[in-house]
């Protein structure tokens, strides 16, 4: 291959990452206001993986089909679901939804931890996979337990580009936990309660220092639904923050 022919093979490799359309993701903030200080729970990412390795981060990842068609307890509240579908043509009450299930079906196969109720016992007919071995916790995931706190796009020009709703859970939410999730061959290596100070010493994504910024002001404001939700994207290479 000639120099001339790597010149343009990089030169389409940034076109495309230019116009990379983001995925859809969720994300969850896992909190204990049981003490004198509010604790979040942090994940460090294996150092093998390309994506931000060894980083400090919630846990999370993209939404998967299976998660539109999983049974759930609960609702969205009127006002978290108007937020997820603001600002996003293609959104729809169901992919509100959808994504408040892959912040819990995401939690649960990197930490163990299945958010949810037990009171009416195993879902029926749950989509293969992940759900499938949540449902076999007999454990219901449950939508009104769920804050929506944040949303957050990568800028372009990233080999990796994704449009990221953050959502907060109390830790006292956990109906069930799988033993064994974390270790040094997983995903998450470490699991860590912090509290927000300590958290921004940890190694972090600039987007999870931002938000840890915002939740805890959030806190400090009483963390109720109706205060504003923060919406982060790039515009002209210029970091913008807007309120939704």
């Amino acid at each position: 291959m000639n120099d001339n022919a790597v010149m343009l093979t990089q030169a389409e490799r940034s076109r495309v990452a230019v116009n990379l359309r983001p995925l859809d993701a969720a994300t969850m903030l896992i909190l204990d206001r049981s003490g004198s200080k509010p604790r979040v729970l942090m994940g460090k990412r294996h150092l093998g993986h390309k994506f931000m390795p060894g980083k400090f981060v919630f846990p999370g990842g993209r939404i998967d089909p299976t998660d539109r068609r999983m049974a759930a307890t609960g609702v969205l509240s009127q006002i978290c679901e108007d937020r997820l579908i603001a600002r996003s043509p293609r959104s729809s009450p169901g992919k509100a939804r959808a994504l408040a299930l892959a912040a819990i079906r995401e939690t649960f196969e990197e930490t163990g931890l299945a958010f949810g109720s037990t009171e009416f016992g195993a879902p029926e007919s749950p989509p293969p996979g992940s759900w499938s071995e949540f449902a076999g916790q007999g454990v219901f995931p449950d939508l009104g337990a769920l804050t929506f706190v944040a949303r957050a796009v990568t800028p372009p020009r990233r080999p990796k580009r994704f449009d990221t709703r953050f959502f907060a859970i109390e830790h006292d939410a956990v109906a069930a936990k799988v033993e064994g999730v974390i270790g040094p061959d997983s995903e998450l290596i470490e699991l860590v309660w912090v509290d927000f100070d300590e958290a921004m010493q940890l190694d972090l994504p600039t987007i999870t220092k931002a938000i840890l910024k915002e939740v805890d002001a959030r806190l400090e404001a009483g963390f109720g639904r109706h205060l504003p939700v923060p919406y982060f994207w790039e515009k002209n290479g210029s970091f913008v923050r807007e309120e939704l």
